[in-house]
C-alpha cells in the first residue's frame, strides 16, 4: 500500500472524524500527509474539526492502524479517494454526498452500469426473471451493481456472471466480511471474474442496519439507473428508488400483481413514474438507443449430464427459493438420510448450497 493511502487510513480511522470532517482536512491541507503533519491545533482552527477528535488520531504505530493495514494489504485492498481524478468512479463523485473513501477489492467496470436492487425473500419467478434481465444487459456491455444480499441481489450478480459480464458488490460492512455468509461463494465469483467488490466502511465493520441506506445511495450513486424488481411497500429498495431520483436516475421497476404485498412498492414506483420493465430491452432502449439485444446462448449445466437416477432426481427439485431437507425428501420419495447423502454428494459437485436451518438451494439456475 502506497504511503498515500496509509495517510488516507489513518485519516479514516481517526474516531468522530467522519466523512465530512476528511474533506474539510483535504480542503483545508491540500493532502491526507499534509492533514497528518499539521497540528491537532492546526485541525481545530483551520478545518473546525473538534478538539477532542483532533487529538485522537491515530500514529504510525498504532495497533488498529497496523492491524488494519495489514488485513487490507493481505486482501489486495486499494484505498480510492474522492480527490482521485482517474480511479474514483465519476458517477458518483456527482451525488450530494458523495463517499470520501472507497475501500475497493477487484477491478471496478469502466462501463456504465445499471444497479438491481429488490426483495430479500423473492419468488422463484422473480429470481429468475432478474437472471435473464441481467444476463441480457451484462452481455451488452453494462456493468450490474447490486449489495450482495440475498433475493434480487444474488439473483443480479449471478446473471452478469453467467456471460463473464462485469459485476459489483457493495457491501454495508467492511470489506473483509461477507454478509450473509451463505454468499461467501458468490464473493469469490465476483472476484475471479473480474469483478468488484466495494466498501466506505473500514476492514471489521460490522453489517449494521444503519449502515444499509448509506450503501444504497452507493449503489444507486455509481449507476445511471435503478431496477427495483419485487419490492413491499417499505421495502429498503424504495430507498435506493429516492436516492435515484435525488440524484437524477432513471428509476425502473418490474410490475406484480396487485393483491402481492411484495409489490406494492414496485407498482408504487410505476404509478409515480418509473419505466415500466418487462424485458431486457426496456432498459436497454435507454442505455444504448437502437441496440436490438440477443439472448445469450444458454451454458449446458453439466450435472444434468453427468447426474443420474436419483441424483438427477434430487438435482432438479432443488429451487431457487429454500427447501427444507424433509420437503426434498417427499417430493423425491426418499428417506431424508438418502436425501443428505446425495446432497452432500451435490455440495462436492458446487450444484447445492446448504442453508441455515437445514434448507438448501441449487447453486446456479443457468
Amino acid at each position: 500500500m502506497t504511503r498515500t493511502e496509509q495517510a488516507w487510513l489513518r485519516l479514516y480511522l481517526t474516531p468522530g472524524l467522519g466523512r465530512v470532517g476528511t474533506i474539510r482536512l483535504i480542503e483545508a491541507f491540500g493532502s491526507p500527509e499534509a492533514a497528518l503533519a499539521a497540528s491537532p491545533r492546526a485541525w481545530t482552527e483551520q478545518a473546525r474539526v473538534r478538539p477532542a477528535v483532533a487529538a485522537s488520531r491515530p500514529a504510525e504505530g498504532d495497533a488498529v492502524f497496523i492491524q488494519t493495514l495489514e488485513t487490507l494489504d493481505r486482501l489486495e485492498v486499494g484505498i480510492i479517494s474522492l480527490w482521485d481524478q482517474h480511479a474514483y468512479p465519476e458517477p458518483l463523485r456527482s451525488i450530494y454526498d458523495p463517499p470520501a473513501l472507497l475501500f475497493v477489492r477487484g477491478k471496478l467496470p469502466e462501463q456504465q452500469g445499471l444497479a438491481v436492487v429488490g426483495a430479500r425473500r423473492a419468488s422463484p419467478d422473480g429470481i429468475r426473471l432478474t437472471r435473464t434481465l441481467c444476463r441480457q444487459i451484462a452481455a451488452q456491455g453494462i456493468s450490474i451493481v447490486s449489495g450482495l444480499a440475498r433475493g434480487i441481489d444474488r439473483a443480479a450478480h449471478e446473471g452478469a456472471l453467467m456471460v463473464d459480464g462485469a459485476t459489483v458488490a457493495v457491501l454495508g460492512c467492511g470489506i473483509d466480511r461477507v454478509y450473509p455468509r451463505e454468499n461467501e461463494p458468490l464473493y469469490f465469483e465476483i472476484l475471479q471474474k473480474g469483478g468488484a467488490i466495494l466498501s466506505e466502511y473500514p476492514p471489521g465493520t460490522p453489517p449494521l442496519a444503519q449502515h444499509f441506506p448509506g450503501r444504497n445511495r452507493i449503489i444507486s450513486g455509481m449507476c445511471r439507473g435503478v431496477l427495483v424488481v419485487e419490492a413491499a411497500a417499505r421495502s429498503g429498495s424504495l430507498i435506493t428508488a429516492e436516492f435515484a431520483l435525488e440524484q437524477g436516475r432513471e428509476v425502473f421497476a418490474v410490475p406484480g400483481p396487485v393483491n402481492n404485498p411484495g409489490n406494492q412498492g414496485t407498482n408504487q414506483l410505476l404509478k409515480e413514474g418509473a419505466r415500466l420493465v418487462t424485458e431486457s430491452a426496456d432498459i436497454l432502449d435507454i442505455f444504448k438507443p437502437g441496440c436490438c439485444p440477443s439472448e445469450p446462448p444458454a451454458r449446458p449445466d453439466p450435472l444434468l449430464e453427468k447426474l443420474s437416477g436419483q441424483f438427477l432426481n434430487v438435482y432438479r427439485e432443488l429451487q431457487d427459493s429454500p427447501l427444507h431437507l424433509d420437503e426434498l425428501a417427499r417430493k423425491c420419495g426418499l428417506t431424508p438420510m438418502e436425501v443428505s447423502a446425495i446432497l452432500l454428494h451435490l455440495e462436492l459437485e458446487d450444484g447445492a448450497t446448504q442453508l441455515p436451518g437445514m434448507r438448501f438451494v441449487r447453486k446456479r439456475s443457468l
